[in-house]
């Protein structure tokens, strides 16, 4: 008989608690992405997770005994889609590691992982940590640039790390607050609030950047600040940043896609955010698609339905 028990309260915040590792084993499955669980004590061996998602976050609390969770190649074959985890140890520490890289996790750090390329978690001790899973879309960074961050610990006693990592442990104590409107905002800010102290680590912004990327974050934030212009186009953007089209299109080729792809992806994200506030519950899908950049409400509509699934007025119907 399963030991593992879920309990669905009103506010959709799901409790798992699972007695052994097998049924460990399937609430991380669930929960998460498919994951190989080991323990060195499998006889002691209890967990609890207790999560909750909106438009597509995913944060959890996780309390557990010493474990090992593994995202191995063969996992990954299964053609689950591609998501970043990001952690913050409450309690307890953890090793993290990925990409070649290694963080011991101590009460307070965060830290990275992509979900498409292996990974391991080992916890030697009883634990608690906060979790927060996302399509990789949804971060305003590119994945290559959070790639470099994968398995390295920041502090979250200090600097940028010290304001966030507060937000994100409240919300770790509320996961009730993640419902409707209310929740997809609050889900949204913890994820600029990491994508602002990634940016940091990374140094996008400081004269030590790496000059490369500094161009590439300076076109980023250009084309954000201007995608209602219907006039944002490669040579636009060029022409501000005085370099040609063709090297513009190399810059963006290196991460593997196109600036015209860039634009929509973030145009896309923004009607899409727009159009589950409820404060923008009578502006027409038309005009949330004109406030972004989409001129053409058929092409929006097909675009944002071959992106999302269902058309604009099926998706702000069903959110």
């Amino acid at each position: 008989m399963s030991s593992v028990h879920s309990v669905v309260n009103p506010d959709t915040v799901i409790t798992r608690i699972a007695r052994n590792i097998s049924d460990f084993r399937a609430a991380v499955n669930d929960s998460f992405v498919p994951l190989q669980v080991t323990s060195a004590h499998p006889d002691r061996f209890q967990a609890r997770i207790r999560g909750a998602g909106i438009d597509g976050v995913h944060v959890s609390d996780i309390r557990a005994t010493d474990h090992i969770v593994e995202r191995t190649p063969e996992l990954i074959a299964r053609g689950d889609p591609a998501h970043f985890k990001v952690s913050l140890m409450l309690a307890g520490t953890g090793l993290l590691v990925q990409d070649g890289r290694e963080a011991v996790l101590n009460p307070g750090d965060l830290a990275v992982y992509d979900t498409s390329r292996p990974y391991s978690l080992a916890f030697d001790q009883d634990f608690r940590s906060m979790v927060v899973m996302f399509p990789r879309h949804l971060l305003t960074l590119p994945p290559d640039l959070v790639g470099d961050l994968t398995a390295v610990g920041i502090s979250g006693s200090e600097g940028l790390g010290g304001i966030v990592t507060p937000y994100l442990t409240q919300l770790a104590g509320n996961l009730d607050l993640l419902t409707g409107s209310t929740g997809a905002r609050l889900a949204h800010s913890a994820l600029d609030l990491v994508a602002t102290v990634f940016a940091r680590e990374l140094d996008l912004d400081g004269v030590s950047a790496n000059p490369h990327r500094a161009v590439m974050q300076r076109i980023r934030s250009y084309i954000d600040r201007n995608l209602a212009s219907t006039d944002l186009d490669p040579t636009s953007i060029a022409a501000a940043h005085f370099i040609s089209t063709r090297h513009l299109h190399g810059l963006f080729q290196e991460q593997g896609t196109t600036v015209s792809t860039w634009i929509r992806t973030r145009r896309l994200e923004q009607c899409r955010r727009d159009l589950i506030d409820p404060a923008l519950a009578d502006r027409p899908v038309a005009a949330i698609a004109a406030r972004w950049g989409f001129v053409d409400a058929a092409h929006f509509s097909r675009t944002f339905k071959s992106t999302y699934g269902s058309s604009p007025s099926e998706f702000r119907a069903g959110h």
